[in-house]
């Protein structure tokens, strides 16, 4: 066994496995991979193994698509049957919604030039003539849709790794993964001890106790999973060709030919939970007691779209352990607080995305950074605060929700409320309905009465008219917006400002009082971030970011180191900020201090620390609503009486709460970016627009990569798009996101940031398109079917930022 290594991998199931792969075919070939037991132990070997490649995700789709097309090469480059049966896959809508989240899927396949497609009824029975397709409202197909067999396509990636120069121990269990002092891992197991620059926790059902080693928690729970196989079916066995697999999810079940029968699997409403305390390391290709009970719903559904199901007998039944995250996505990437340590973990549909995963995982441990954007599977998206009751309750509910639609906006309740802002229990009294941010519970928006929920859909829904209301009042008066979520940070010390210099790409503010916006670059030279930078005194900053991104963005800060005598610290659990915004702004916050808000004295980008009504705090002069506006940062305990005093002298204004919805119309009637939607690691500064604040006469991270990117022209050009009202009012639907972008029938983008622009009576959108320009006609493809719209030459709101510097 080596006792060197470029990267250990820990786990030999078929995700370590692609990963060791596909850091061979990146170059690396002194890596090594450590299985406690054989391949595919665990999870692997017993999966049902099905292949699709369209998902809501954009990227994902692009992942799975990859993953697809990647198993007949790696069975010609290794020899390795992968066992890969491609008849299709027909993807059934028993429902509206179901209909417009296919028609989507449909339309994004054809920008992405995916094979995934629309065919009628007729068609559908010849391709599978066993299903009842009454009550079916439309079928998609596609044809490269199927399954694998597991242990082939483990076996492959293993042959393709060891071929290219990698190391596979089996029957090697790691007892112990130990940090040294520059970074690099020491991985211990009964053979001898490997010294390592990377550790990769790949190890499935035991990616907790693996992370324990090194002082880990994981927020993960293992389940039970069922499906069975029928005995021959004659029909199956007398036909020509093998049978699509049915994707019946408004049925709860999926199904597909095994063999001269059929398998069906479930995830059903009474799931079952394994292996709470700890995963037993002795287990390996073990199952559990048959339980068919607790499926026997699904079967019945089943059953009733294809009768064969209940006529034939039960072959085998496999009850095995699946490991899932809070919202069923991988855990992903290098641990923020650990040195080159990478982790991926609870993957459920490993077969559709083994391919992807492995490459991307590859890519950002060799490379520093992945060629798409995958905070959706960022290990960085959950903190400590997802501890183990929310991971239960998470778990429990996307496991028996698996089919369900996931619509745009939707916001479950499970595992909540997890952490909530002094003032969250008289928001609650107010109306406010929730949002789930980070952990944080924030307004989504306000309703008349308390305990209101959302109504889900890809339609306006109940809180579309109240939204509304929240705009036309911040725009005709004022309104004031809870902003606690934003990161806060703090950099003080006599190198503060040289730090922060070389951290972001703008130049940080020189005089006191000051503040400047700053993209942060990633490693590729796309925008890794947007931040609001306030020089507060001449040793002291404060740094306003993304919550969401919070944990992310501590990978790029680690990379600069602080010099001596100064501290960077994060202080977003100490502080809560709010906007207050619009015409009347001004006179209301000048009734509660003596500090002067003239623009004169107060002008836009500047900075005050001042006394309002008795609270000491910190105000900027910047509104995200494009509004005239100031943020207040306020000390946690001092955010309720804040807010009581905000909202008593807010009442003489006509002004009241805003919830982040209406912030969302209003940034976008602006034509106002945001992080993870409009900026990303993908898009370039000039892409964005942001390249007038990457200055290239000095240094900072990543400029070079910045410098390169910036050296070409954009790829495509952020638009900000007007739908037409006839098309958006005879759908009842605004664009959400994702939604792809037409011109004369060729694809030429997709839609970033979609609402409805209550305060200019547009249905509005913000994306990428290449080779349009403004005043062009395209379509945006609103419920997967055209909608005309136009390209802006300028934000329908305030162009020329009268109202913000006023």
């Amino acid at each position: 066994m080596r006792t060197q290594a470029q990267a250990v991998v820990i786990g030999g199931g078929v995700i370590g496995c692609s990963i060791l792969y596909h850091l061979t075919k990146l170059g690396w070939s002194d890596v090594v991979l450590l299985e406690r037991d054989e391949l595919t132990s665990g999870s692997t070997w017993h999966a049902a193994a099905n292949i699709h490649g369209l998902h809501d995700s954009t990227n994902i789709s692009r992942i799975q698509h990859y993953t697809m097309n990647l198993y007949n090469d790696l069975e010609a480059e290794t020899g390795q049957s992968c066992g890969v049966f491609q008849p299709g896959s027909l993807y059934l809508a028993q429902t509206e919604e179901r209909e417009h989240q296919l028609r989507l899927q449909a339309a994004k396949a054809k920008l992405y030039g995916m094979n995934f497609y629309e065919i009628s009824i007729e068609e559908a029975q010849k391709l599978h003539p066993m299903v009842n397709y009454d009550g079916i409202r439309c079928v998609m197909y596609e044809p490269d849709g199927g399954n694998v067999d597991p242990s082939g396509v483990t076996s492959a990636y293993a042959a393709g790794a060891r071929q290219n120069g990698a190391e596979i121990n089996r029957f090697t269990p790691v007892t112990a993964t130990e940090q040294q002092t520059d970074g690099s891992w020491i991985v211990k197991t009964p053979k001898g001890d490997i010294h390592t620059q990377w550790v990769v926790n790949a190890a499935g059902l035991w990616g907790r106790e693996v992370a324990a080693l090194a002082g880990i928690t994981l927020p993960l729970q293992p389940t039970e999973h069922q499906y069975f196989v029928t005995e021959t079916i004659q029909e199956i066995a007398d036909a020509p060709n093998r049978l699509p697999s049915v994707s019946d999810r408004d049925g709860e079940y999926y199904l597909r030919q095994e063999g001269q029968g059929l398998l069906v699997g479930a995830y059903e409403k009474n799931m079952k939970f394994w292996a709470e305390d700890g995963t037993p390391l002795d287990f390996a290709h073990e199952l559990f007691a048959d339980d068919l009970e607790r499926i026997e719903d699904n079967m019945m559904n089943a059953i009733e779209r294809v009768p064969a199901v209940g006529e034939a007998g039960i072959k085998r039944v496999i009850n095995g352990p699946m490991i899932w995250s809070p919202d069923a996505n991988v855990l992903f990437g290098p641990l923020p607080e650990l040195e080159n340590y990478f982790c991926c973990n609870g993957i459920i549909p490993g077969f559709s995305q083994s391919g992807g995963m492995g490459l991307m995982a590859a890519q950002w441990i060799i490379e520093g950074e992945t060629q798409y954007d995958m905070y959706a599977w960022d290990v960085a998206r959950f903190g400590d605060w997802a501890d183990k009751e929310f991971t239960k309750a998470k778990v429990e509910d996307q496991y028996s929700h698996r089919f369900a639609i996931h619509f745009p906006n939707e916001e479950r309740s499970a595992g909540r409320p997890c952490r909530v802002r002094p003032i969250y229990e008289m928001q609650k009294q107010m109306g406010a309905v929730f949002g789930l941010n980070v952990g944080w519970e924030h307004p989504l928006w306000f309703s008349d009465k308390p305990d209101t929920q959302d109504t889900n859909g890809f339609t306006r829904q109940n809180w579309w008219g109240p939204v509304g209301q929240e705009c036309k009042m911040l725009r005709q008066n004022a309104g004031i917006i809870d902003i606690s979520n934003f990161a806060k940070y703090i950099c003080k010390g006599p190198g503060a400002a040289d730090w922060l210099n070389a951290l972001f790409a703008n130049n940080m503010p020189k005089a006191v009082g000051r503040s400047c916006l700053t993209p942060l670059i990633g490693k590729r030279g796309g925008i890794a971030g947007d931040f609001t930078v306030t020089r507060v005194a001449e040793d002291e900053f404060w740094i306003i970011g993304s919550g969401l991104a919070e944990r992310y963005h501590t990978r790029f800060f680690k990379q600069i180191p602080l010099p001596h005598g100064t501290t960077f610290e994060s202080h977003t659990e100490a502080f809560c900020g709010f906007n207050v915004a619009g015409p009347k702004s001004r006179d209301i916050l000048q009734r509660l201090t003596n500090t002067s808000l003239a623009t004169a004295d107060f002008p836009f980008m500047r900075s005050k620390m001042v006394d309002l009504a008795g609270i000491e705090l910190l105000a900027l002069r910047v509104s995200f609503t494009g509004d005239l506006g100031w943020e207040l940062h306020c000390k946690a305990e001092d955010q309720m009486r804040l807010y009581e005093t905000l909202l008593e002298a807010g009442k003489e204004f006509g002004s009241g709460p805003v919830g982040s919805r209406a912030l969302m119309s209003l940034r976008v009637e602006k034509g106002y970016g945001s992080w993870s939607r409009e900026y990303s690691p993908e898009y370039w500064p000039q892409e964005v627009g942001l390249d007038r604040l990457c200055k290239m006469d000095k240094n900072f991270l990543n400029k070079s990569a910045a410098a390169e990117t910036m050296s070409n022209a954009p790829r495509e050009d952020l638009v900000l798009l007007h739908l037409e009202e006839a098309d958006v009012n005879a759908s009842n639907a605004d664009a959400t996101g994702g939604e792809p972008i037409f011109m004369n029938g060729k694809g030429i983008g997709r839609v970033t940031s979609g609402t409805y622009g209550y305060t200019v009576g547009m249905s509005l959108a913000l994306g990428y398109v290449k080779g349009a320009k403004p005043g062009d006609r395209v379509q945006v493809m609103v419920l997967g079917t055209p909608h005309n719209a136009v390209i802006l030459t300028e934000p329908p709101f305030d162009p020329k930022g009268e109202r913000l510097r006023a």
